[in-house]
């Protein structure tokens, strides 16, 4: 997904502290690169400072970034303003970058997925050459800026950018003179929140940033709001549609923080009630309920409140900080993070019958070859995997998550069942069809559980708290947010 964080304080030391540690916090939300850039001022003259390391290959971006920043603090000459700066966490994208415009220099971060790049690529090339690339392919935000370049000024420019992409887009931009301007996108699949404290601003995807640093959350930018922060505080440039909202139901179920806070609701309470709601619909009776770590954790202990079955931890995972195997781009980095992040506690596992809930099975392969392996190697009695939502049916259109849908482990299960890949699925996606029936008890013998259980689309909904027209569910019902 990417995580992107800016920010305006009128002390050049808590700057720079702000922008180290606001950036931090996003980590758990890209795995390829991450980026930092300020904006140094002395006089009348106005200079970047950026810094990018690819952070794929192992190390955290505190690792990465702490001496290049502890050198760049030693540098500053007395006179010289670090006022602004902003910073990404990428999953794929090496970001931010520096553009020239008719209108000023400037430098962003950006953070969605533009589908039809290929096509807004080659036409750009008509007019010159792309210098930017990201493992060897085009860079999005080289892309987004070439885009918003086009317009008369930063506001024309995004919202060009907004009418020639089918995907979404949120931005940050710092200009050269002194602006930090944030766009959320226009159906607000990703959030943005503003937040201050005395004497600064900042913007953030993740409200759990805000925290430690001492700001408070403000509100939520609108889908399609598009403000400026300048030393003197935000002024809004562009009035946001809460009517368009429609932000990712994924965030709940795991991308997000266990303690960020999207459109008033907290991720951690949300996953304790997907875990009720599964229990009350269950009929097993297990010995104990277990938690893929981290994110299937919450949605553990709500599904052992609910049905008063003991949790415990029989998986734990290495490291806090361990890279999660979702979010690596090639399957066999994802297969190494997953086999090497959780060891099992043999004398909690053996002769245990366990329900083990997990946030979602994409793949199905981290889980069927290196979980559920785990637990029967250790002589556990049963396993009952318990997803916190429906099968995923669907690539996602609008962020860096499922690439390819023969990758998705209920269209497997369906391509086997029908003998060849369907274009219409809808009769596996009503949880009371015989079909849908088939591609579960296809799943269940592919990974070798004793029960599988998806959470039903209805019940998801309802444990997130937001109306249904307000919530992008096209990874699990293919429905698009634009009619595309």
């Amino acid at each position: 997904m990417s995580g992107i964080f800016g920010v305006c304080n009128q002390n050049r030391r808590n700057c720079i502290s702000d922008l180290f540690f606001g950036t931090d916090y996003h980590s758990h939300l890209g795995t390829q690169k991450a980026g930092i850039a300020f904006l140094r001022t002395t006089g009348s003259n106005n200079a970047f400072w950026r810094k990018i390391h690819d952070i794929s290959t192992g190390g955290q971006f505190k690792d990465r970034f702490g001496a290049n920043l502890n050198e760049f603090k030693s540098g500053l000459s007395a006179k010289e303003e670090i006022n602004f700066g902003l910073g990404i966490i990428s999953d794929r994208d090496a970001q931010p970058l520096i553009m020239g415009s008719h209108f000023g220099d400037f430098t962003l971060v950006t953070m969605g997925l533009i589908h039809n790049l290929k096509e807004i690529a080659t036409s750009l090339k008509n007019s010159s050459p792309f210098v930017e690339a990201s493992n060897g392919k085009i860079n999005t935000a080289e892309v987004v800026g070439r885009l918003i370049c086009e317009g008369e000024n930063f506001v024309s420019g995004i919202q060009n950018l907004w009418q020639k992409i089918d995907g979404s887009m949120s931005i940050l931009i710092l200009t050269s003179d002194g602006r930090l301007i944030a766009a959320r996108d226009r159906f607000g699949i990703t959030p943005l929140v503003l937040g201050s404290k005395t004497g600064a601003w900042a913007v953030t995807a993740e409200s759990e940033a805000f925290y430690n640093l001492g700001y408070q959350a403000k509100r939520f930018l609108k889908p399609g709001e598009i403000i400026e922060i300048t030393t003197d505080g935000p002024t809004v440039l562009v009035e946001g549609n809460d009517d368009n909202l429609k932000i990712c139901a994924f965030l709940w179920i795991y991308t997000g923080f266990p303690v960020s806070v999207y459109e008033g609701i907290q991720v951690e309470p949300c996953r304790y009630r997907c875990g009720s709601c599964l229990a009350k619909r269950d009929c097993v009776q297990p010995s104990i309920v277990a938690g893929v770590p981290d994110s299937g954790t919450a949605h553990a202990i709500g599904y052992a409140n609910e049905s008063g079955v003991p949790y415990q931890r029989p998986l734990a995972k290495f490291t806090p900080g361990y890279s999660r195997s979702y979010t690596p781009p090639d399957q066999e980095t994802r297969d190494m993070v997953a086999k090497m992040k959780l060891l099992p506690a043999a004398e909690v596992i053996k002769n245990q019958s366990i329900v083990l809930c997990d946030d979602s099975i994409v793949r199905g392969t981290q889980l069927k070859d290196f979980t559920l392996q785990k637990l029967w190697g250790c002589g556990a009695k049963e396993v009952h995997p318990r997803t916190a939502c429906p099968p995923l049916m669907f690539t996602c259109r609008y962020l860096l998550s499922t690439r390819d849908t023969w990758e998705l482990a209920a269209r497997r299960a369906i391509a086997d069942i029908e003998g060849s890949d369907l274009k219409d699925v809808s009769a596996y996606l009503d949880p009371t069809s015989a079909q849908y029936g088939q591609m579960i008890e296809w799943i269940q013998k592919d990974l070798g559980v004793t029960t599988l259980r998806y959470q039903l689309l209805d019940d998801m909904i309802q444990a997130i708290g937001l109306p249904r027209e307000n919530l992008c569910l096209h990874c699990w019902t293919g429905e698009t947010i634009d009619g595309r």
